[in-house]
């Protein structure tokens, strides 16, 4: 999920981090806690990638898993996933890895007793299909995977690209967008002040987005 803050400094607040005992079980999440870290491309433009699997963790059957979704144990709560194997499978319980990146799990997976199982896991991904994630709850909050696509237009209508990625460095949601006429990408902030009209065709964009630089101010050190 990304949302489009208004013009003020300060960022969304941060949520409490849960402890390392922390343990969820599957249960259906708010529509709001879809992917929020830009994942790898579907190859199914009618699937939204949730997390993908890595290598065993001991010899019972947990594996470890990189999730995608705004709130990484929100995983757990989407019932069956298609997996990239073709399997359709359904995590009983995730928990925080150790360490301290927090999209990072360990993952149980309903069926999958054993080292062997979890072995056969590895690399594989785990998606939904976008129809099952619903429609945003708030009008400034929008699902990455309908952002990725999107024509950019400047305020005359003359189309400037596609959003072709949603990062975030650690400063708030960037539209990558790739111009129209090729070359080199350019990155937005996703906030009102530079995309003050989105729609789920296209967003509106500062005309001089792909300008060159200008001259630097005489004042700035070198």
């Amino acid at each position: 999920m990304a949302r489009r803050p208004g013009s003020s400094s300060r960022g969304p607040a941060r949520p409490e981090p849960l402890g390392p005992e922390a343990v969820t079980s599957a249960r259906k999440p708010d529509a709001a806690k879809a992917a929020k870290a830009p994942p790898p491309a579907s190859p199914d433009p009618g699937l939204v990638l949730l997390g993908e699997f890595g290598r065993p963790h001991g010899l019972h059957g947990e594996v470890r898993l990189k999730s995608y979704t705004g709130d990484p144990l929100a995983i757990a709560g989407y019932g069956p996933l298609h997996a990239s194997d073709g399997r359709t499978l359904e995590l009983a319980e995730v928990r925080p890895a150790p360490g301290s990146a927090a999209d990072l799990l360990i993952a149980r997976v309903k069926g999958v007793s054993d080292r062997t199982g979890a072995e056969a896991l590895n690399r594989v991904t785990l998606a939904i299909p976008r129809a099952r994630l619903g429609a945003a709850a708030d009008e400034d909050e929008v699902f990455l995977a309908d952002l990725i696509g999107l024509s950019v237009r400047d305020g005359g209508g003359a189309t400037l690209g596609t959003i072709v990625a949603v990062p975030n460095y650690g400063g708030g949601d960037l539209l990558e967008i790739r111009p129209a006429a090729g070359g080199a990408t350019a990155l937005l902030p996703f906030t009102k002040a530079f995309v003050p009209v989105l729609a789920l065709a296209e967003v509106a964009a500062p005309d001089d987005l792909f300008a060159p630089p200008g001259p630097k101010p005489a004042d700035e050190p070198a």
